[in-house]
């Protein structure tokens, strides 16, 4: 019997939209929940990095746990914990004197979910016996940013109609999406990876003795440190650059970043097959690299603002292009590969606002500098392209 590999796709499509609204559903409640449970900036702050580190960790750790469990059931073990998450989150703080480890505990069930998504949706995705893997994978990626702008959007909507008072319910509505995603993966045909052959009593660790794998973790690195660099601090940009309002400086700095490199997924998603992806890094890299240098020496803040928005097209490839060239160059690196590209996107995710930051600390909150200076990750990963190009004697 032929399986429907299509229908097992658009699944891990909607895999990274519940990763979407496991990073950015919270954020938009911080103010609320500062107020309502009476919490310190730096407790509401600490949110972002302990969902942040719990994925790190899953992406380290879950390796053996989806090879004994397999793809199916480990995605539905991630939807389960995105679910109970989001639920317990509309209970568990109300039912806790301390409010705060309450919310704390629904944070760490949910990240696990969100981190689990992120390892596996892409293998299952290159697993398929589909062709245009690499124009799959790209689109496959733009889900997130397209989940992102959902999550913003419906969110705002829900807030201006019914109250920002109402969260739970809308916590309780965006629970549907991850309940079809988890009905999905009970039908769907799932193929496997092969995975890496031991080497001289190496066993999975073969996959380290290649110089190209190396290479393509680093730029990996650079992939999130590339993006997150401009979309943490775009909404701030568009505040202090234009004189508007939060909720305005959102729309047009992240939300507008996101559109942009939603759009350069789905491009490169739809037409993939008809453009070498070598090529379309390659020009994406110099893309990012004026987009860096137009922030830093623009003197018009619309200008800069723009910047930003061809910032988010340029890197929009750069996450599951590097993906895609790993599969095509490590075929038998499983598993494993992906969960330690998807950690050093994470930890480039984490590197690149902190440098920008560290940089603004030093030159009295120079925000052009700071965000200027993650210029580096861009030139790092034009190299590591052209090394992975050398390598396999590739053309760009």
């Amino acid at each position: 019997m032929k399986h429907n590999y299509g229908l097992t796709i658009k699944a891990a499509f909607l895999g990274y939209v519940v990763q979407a609204i496991v990073n950015n559903f919270l954020p938009l409640l911080f103010i609320e929940l500062q107020h309502e449970y009476r919490l310190m900036l730096s407790q509401i702050t600490f949110f972002i990095t302990l969902n942040f580190l719990i994925q790190l960790l899953v992406d380290l750790l879950s390796t053996p746990l989806i090879r004994k469990l397999g793809y199916r059931l480990s995605m539905q073990l991630s939807n389960l914990c995105v679910i109970a998450g989001l639920l317990l989150l509309t209970i568990l703080p109300d039912k806790f004197d301390n409010h705060y480890a309450g919310l704390l505990l629904c944070v760490c069930l949910y990240a696990v979910g969100g981190g689990l998504q992120e390892v596996l949706v892409s293998p299952i995705v290159e697993a398929c016996p589909t062709k245009n893997k690499e124009a799959a994978m790209s689109l496959l990626h733009s889900f997130y940013c397209w989940g992102h702008v959902g999550v913003v959007l419906g969110s705002t909507l829900f807030f201006t109609f019914f109250g920002i008072a109402n969260w739970r319910v809308l916590a309780l509505l965006w629970c549907l999406i991850p309940l079809v995603d988890l009905v999905l993966f009970v039908i769907v045909p799932i193929a496997q990876l092969e995975e890496t052959a031991p080497q001289q009593g190496k066993g999975h660790f073969a996959l380290f003795s290649h110089r190209i794998f190396w290479i393509l973790l680093l730029m990996m690195v650079c992939a999130g440190a590339s993006e997150q660099a401009v979309s943490q601090w775009a909404s701030a940009f568009a505040e202090r650059g234009l004189g508007i309002s939060k909720q305005l400086g959102d729309l047009l700095g992240p939300m507008l970043f996101a559109v942009c490199m939603g759009i350069s997924r789905t491009i490169y998603g739809v037409l993939g097959a008809r453009v070498d992806l070598q090529k379309f890094m390659s020009i994406s890299v110099m893309l990012c690299i004026i987009a860096y240098l137009t922030i830093i020496l623009a003197p018009v803040p619309l200008l800069t603002l723009g910047a930003c928005a061809l910032t988010g097209f340029a890197v929009g490839i750069f996450w599951p292009g590097t993906f895609s060239l790993a599969a095509a160059h490590l075929k038998h690196g499983g598993t494993l590969m992906f969960a330690l590209l998807a950690l050093g996107g994470d930890l480039g995710c984490a590197g690149g606002p902190t440098l920008c930051g560290s940089i603004m600390a030093l030159t009295a909150d120079n925000m052009r500098a700071g965000i200027g200076s993650a210029v580096i990750f861009p030139l790092l990963l034009g190299l590591g392209l052209y090394l992975v190009c050398r390598q396999r004697k590739l053309t760009c």
